[in-house]
């Protein structure tokens, strides 16, 4: 049987669940009166922002709309920790990094999707969330050391356990999560902010957004566009640290 919940987390659970009725309730008794006004998008607007002004209602101070990333020094942390506790580890958070995959994505790599002789050689992301599936490339350098890892092998999956089998995404998780702590890295990491890390790098290099977008094999640029908002944080950041002493 399933394990019961924790008092705290249960209650927590059932404030999640009457906050959201509650908006509900309110979505539906708002469509009603709107409705029996006939208001416009626009009347609708305005409404909005004159019920905030009577009820005194303010915007957070600040408000997160960026994703988090690694810098490139960081990840060249995780990645030198990974490969100090195994080869086989370091080999799969770098090519993690490389790909942009998700880990579902990720631990689905096969050795029939690694196309090594190309130029640059290009790894087949398939069981992509949404139907996204497509080719990424990959540097030489990383090209050389799959090869050297798969000594030969030509099927099953690009990454197994010592039994052989499918790591799964979990397993992936607890590996970052791990390497992350052996690095001395204070943020969260995980397999999505190496994602959300090699994507703000890339667009800080010049890569154009249609590019990092077929690269993420995101379906939208408007959710690549999250990635640019990042980069241009950081070039900010870059920029008072540059020259922020030299007044």
């Amino acid at each position: 049987m399933p394990r019961a919940k924790a008092g705290g987390e249960a209650a927590e659970l059932r404030g999640q669940t009457g906050e959201a009725n509650s908006l509900r309730e309110v979505v539906r008794e708002t469509v009603k009166l709107w409705r029996k006004h006939h208001l416009t998008y626009d009347q609708t607007k305005h409404v909005v922002e004159d019920a905030r002004r009577a009820l005194r209602l303010a915007a957070p101070k600040e408000r997160r709309r960026t994703v988090d990333r690694l810098d490139r020094e960081e990840i060249e942390r995780l990645i030198e920790a990974a490969y100090r506790r195994t080869s086989s580890y370091g080999l799969m958070v770098k090519t993690l990094f490389y790909t942009g995959a998700r880990v579902s994505e990720f631990v689905n790599i096969r050795v029939t999707d690694l196309h090594l002789a190309l130029n640059p050689p290009q790894v087949y992301i398939a069981h992509a969330k949404g139907g996204s599936d497509g080719y990424v490339p990959i540097l030489p350098t990383l090209a050389q050391e799959l090869r050297t890892h798969l000594a030969g092998r030509r099927t099953g999956y690009l990454f197994e356990s010592n039994r052989h089998d499918q790591y799964t995404a979990r397993a992936i998780q607890l590996i970052v999560k791990d390497t992350t702590r052996r690095a001395g890295i204070e943020k969260t990491v995980t397999p999505h902010r190496l994602r959300a890390s090699v994507a703000t790098i890339l667009l800080d290099a010049g890569m154009p957004l249609d590019q990092v977008q077929k690269f993420l094999r995101h379906k939208r640029i408007a959710t690549t566009q999250i990635y640019a908002q990042t980069s241009a944080r950081g070039m900010g950041e870059s920029y008072v640290r540059a020259l922020g002493g030299r007044q």
